[in-house]
């Protein structure tokens, strides 16, 4: 069996106020799948459930060390999840705002790239 890409999407998300590096990088990831549909993973793939599919997500934001990976894979309904988180995305100065409890006044953007791969026999073992 050969690993084949199926689809890459991409997506942004941000955190205007908590400073979270998860919230922006959960919110890039929902982006990413918001507008789509995968029928191709049943009638062209041949796949007999969403959970046979591997779904890689690549994050990239400020602060990548404080993400909260589970949270961010949470935010995908099905497949066999795997992320990787990285320096990256933008950090822009906003307004702290008392009652949103802001630390600053960073607001943090990330981007997000999920790749959904699904396992194909090889051709070339054909004979």
């Amino acid at each position: 069996m050969a690993k084949k890409r199926f689809v890459i999407e991409m997506g942004m998300g941000v955190d205007q106020h908590g400073q979270e590096p998860t919230v922006a990088a959960a919110r890039a990831l929902r982006n990413a799948i918001a507008h789509n549909a995968l029928p191709g993973i049943w009638e062209v793939a041949g796949l007999n459930h969403p959970n046979e599919m591997i779904v890689e997500v690549q994050i990239a934001v400020p602060y990548p060390e404080q993400v909260r990976t589970e949270e961010v894979l949470a935010v995908l309904p099905f497949g066999q999840k795997k992320i990787t988180v990285e320096t990256g995305g933008m950090v822009v100065q906003g307004r702290a705002i008392e009652e949103f409890q802001d630390k600053n006044d960073e607001m943090l953007i990330a981007v997000a790239a999920v790749t959904v791969w699904v396992e194909k026999e090889d051709e070339s073992s054909r004979d």
